[in-house]
């Protein structure tokens, strides 16, 4: 006989699937909150949360589709939390809870470099390139991920791929204020 439980198989195998499809997709859904928001605290809270919300909506999910729903749930929650934020928690800087070790890399620095050039775009601009680049998505994609118009989306990503070009952290030359590359001084 077998021992009794509060769940069936099939839920069981929900949770089976969704714990499969976590793991699987966690670390990507966290990489574009952290594009999206420019914070590591903000971007788990985000990223939780599309998960949480996922779950909850996990057997009424097409499950050849399961990444794309969480996405678009992220994104809906980084526009929510962009319009309401002063009603969420905000972080305040803390002691990180993981130790430094040694000196940042050229590849680190370079990462906050962009990352600080992408928040100083706007939240569409920024939301789009992240689609766009980050996510390999088409025009079309990001448009239908994002609920605007086609041509939202090409003015979008021109105007911030052209402030990216003079973005002064990504400038190549030192006196702008970019990075500083190997045997300048």
């Amino acid at each position: 006989m077998r021992p009794r439980t509060d769940e069936t198989d099939g839920e069981r195998d929900g949770s089976d699937r969704f714990t499969e499809f976590m793991n699987q997709s966690a670390h990507r859904l966290y990489r574009v909150a952290y594009l999206l928001t420019g914070n590591h605290d903000q971007a788990e809270e985000l990223t939780q949360s599309a998960l949480v919300r996922t779950y909850t909506a996990w057997q009424r999910i097409r499950h050849d589709d399961e990444y794309a729903y969480a996405r678009r749930i992220l994104v809906n929650l980084h526009t929510d939390w962009w319009r309401g934020r002063l009603r969420w928690e905000r972080p305040m800087p803390h002691p990180p809870d993981r130790p430094v070790l040694g000196d940042p890399t050229t590849a680190v620095v370079e990462r906050h470099q962009v990352a600080a050039a992408l928040q100083r775009l706007t939240r569409r601009e920024r939301t789009v390139l992240v689609c766009r680049y980050f996510l390999d998505m088409s025009e079309h994609q990001t448009a239908d991920e994002l609920n605007i118009a086609v041509g939202t989306v090409k003015s979008s990503t021109a105007r911030a791929l052209s402030k990216l070009r003079i973005a002064p952290e990504l400038s190549p030359d030192p006196a702008v204020g970019g990075p500083i590359t190997e045997g300048a001084s």
